[in-house]
């Protein structure tokens, strides 16, 4: 019974797995256009602090500031300010894409992909996190 169990378990993960990759994570919608716009007026004043390694992709789909030792103490609050900001626009993309789907329940597996697409796009130099800890791109 209990491997039957396991079996099953299993072959919901991969449905799962099956329908997300179904999914179309290009969809749009008003509500996700003002997120991207807001993602993309951002980006210019953290690309300075990705490529110092001050801020890292972690791997939950959002950012993170890595080491705040490389960001001048005048500018500590503005970078916590412009994380803070973007993991926000981050977090409704995810929950926007999966409800533009029809499948709010496919959140997670949305930001997983979006992850894996933000660290596979980032440029060398660049920080993400692993299973083991933060990587140098």
């Amino acid at each position: 019974m209990k491997r039957l169990m396991n079996i099953l378990v299993l072959l919901a993960g991969l449905m799962t797995a099956m329908l997300v990759q179904a999914a179309d994570m290009e969809v749009n919608t008003p509500a996700i256009t003002g997120l991207k716009g807001s993602m993309k007026a951002r980006h210019g004043q953290l690309a300075g602090f990705y490529a110092s390694g001050a801020v890292g992709f972690t791997r939950d789909g959002l950012i993170t500031v890595r080491d705040a030792n490389t960001v001048p103490l005048a500018q500590r609050q503005s970078v916590n300010t412009l994380v803070a900001a973007e993991n926000n626009d981050r977090n409704a993309l995810y929950k926007e894409i999966a409800n533009a789907n029809g499948h709010p329940e496919w959140e997670a597996e949305v930001r997983s992909t979006f992850a894996q697409r933000w660290i596979q796009k980032a440029p060398a130099g660049w920080y993400y996190q692993d299973a083991s800890g933060w990587v140098k791109k």
